[in-house]
């Protein structure tokens, strides 16, 4: 009777333990001292509101409640990110070209949040005069969740950063290195000159020697598919620059416009419009046709340096519009890589992925196999090619506004591409066929413009 009442919670409702968030966590997350002190106020009133139990409910029935919950959220996880990140590194447990700026100079600023889950923390952010996205505990490495749910279902745990071991080597960590690269991509026979490339990554403040913090956090990095895609891709534009990293946190270059096409609507408004006409607002905002092509030639590049490329292929499990962006050169590059994962890992783990049906076989949105049902055990061959799940994001993309005398082939060719399936050997052949088809089609119309 006299001991503490329980508080019934319905789903998506966050209760906010009062006497544990101290309120000032959100000095660190924002830039001038009166938005700190407005952060704070408003911490301070939604905490206050938390401990009116009746209050609460109602708060959380309202349309506005969610929104703010999420908004609050963010801010708590920015400031802790902060907190984390710093303290690891003023411990000497990491370091990075980034942990100056973020810890002592405050040069480094996490400002407006893309997402509240933990397992997905992205932000916009400032690095002087630069500007980027920064990302921290992405994934739940080395775990790979094959089933159909696109995130983890538990919350990431955080990263232990216990790898290297003190003492170990630098020639040792080089074969730790070229040990998980092979584990990732499968045996290349130039493994050795991308470990290189990552002990150069390593020395981060450039002394010609690597400490173990810095061994430890680009170890950390190295688990996360987006990382690696940037490093095998660094000398191609399709994935933004590195900018910086502390940890396992990283900054990439921001990526201006994005989706790819299409815009985002509140719910709401979604419920109402008609699916006809929200297929035509895709296109709305859209660039010059000329401008779209040369955006599609590079997504059609990114296919071909991943398809057998230097460091083995890579599967696209995820080819939604939300993806994929351009710059202001309309130049193509990818926003999310998460789900661009190494061909041999993608293999090793399905195998394993018990299954009754094929829509158990599901990585992602766009990574299917079929599954063998005297086993109940997936097959390690995707039944669609990237090349063809590409061609099916751009059909209603490049078609649309194309120039009369190229559209009928153009949709001909795509349609050809969209038919590709599985990964045989002769596939192989028609992929490079069609592939190369479609880029000369294109380039031939925009190559003598100033679009090119």
């Amino acid at each position: 009777m006299g001991g503490p009442q329980k508080t019934s919670v319905r789903p998506g409702q966050i209760l906010l333990p009062t006497h544990e968030v101290p309120v000032l966590l959100l000095a660190g997350c924002v830039r001038r001292k009166l938005d700190r002190v407005r952060a704070v106020l408003v911490l301070y009133r939604a905490l206050s509101r938390a401990r009116l139990q009746k209050f609460h409910r109602e708060y959380f029935h309202s349309l506005h409640a969610p929104i703010q919950a999420i908004k609050l959220t963010c801010l708590l996880r920015c400031s802790s990110i902060r907190i984390h990140q710093c303290d690891k590194y003023r411990k000497g447990v990491i370091d990075g070209t980034a942990c100056s700026s973020l810890c002592e100079k405050e040069t480094l600023y996490l400002e407006k949040c893309f997402t509240a889950k933990p397992n997905n923390q992205v932000y916009s952010g400032n690095w002087g005069d630069l500007q980027g996205v920064i990302k921290c505990q992405m994934e739940e490495a080395p775990h790979y969740d094959l089933g159909g749910e696109m995130e983890p279902r538990k919350e990431a745990a955080p990263v232990a950063f216990n790898k290297p071991t003190k003492g170990t080597s630098v020639e040792k960590f080089r074969e730790m290195i070229i040990s998980h690269l092979k584990a990732k991509v499968g045996d290349q026979a130039n493994l050795a000159d991308l470990a290189t490339q990552v002990l150069s990554f390593t020395d981060s403040n450039k002394d010609g020697h690597i400490s173990l913090p810095e061994a430890r956090s680009t170890w950390a990095l190295l688990q996360l598919n987006e990382f690696l895609l940037a490093l095998v891709l660094q000398e191609r534009d399709h994935t933004p620059k590195l900018l910086g990293f502390c940890g396992d946190l990283y900054m990439m270059e921001k990526v201006p416009y994005s989706p790819l096409y299409g815009i985002s609507l509140p719910w709401i408004v979604e419920l109402w419009i008609p699916a006809g006409l929200r297929r035509s607002m895709e296109q709305w905002f859209t660039p010059s046709w000329p401008h779209k092509a040369k955006i599609s030639i590079g997504l059609l590049e990114l296919v071909e340096d991943i398809f057998h490329g230097t460091y083995g292929s890579f599967l696209m499990c995820d080819v939604r519009t939300t993806t994929f962006g351009y710059n202001e050169r309309y130049d193509f590059k990818v926003v999310d890589a998460r789900y661009i994962i190494p061909e041999a890992t993608f293999q090793e783990r399905i195998r394993q992925q018990r299954c009754d049906v094929d829509e158990d076989c599901l990585y992602g949105t766009d990574c299917l196999t079929s599954c063998d049902l005297t086993k109940h055990r997936c097959t390690p061959e995707v039944t669609r090619p990237n090349l063809a799940k590409v061609c099916d994001t751009l059909k209603n993309y490049i078609v649309r506004g194309a120039p009369s005398d190229l559209s009928d082939e153009l949709e001909k060719q795509l349609y050809a591409c969209m038919a590709l399936k599985g990964s045989a050997e002769q596939m192989e052949i028609e992929h490079s066929l069609i592939l190369n088809n479609l880029k000369t089609l294109l380039w031939k119309k925009i190559s003598h413009t100033k679009d090119s």
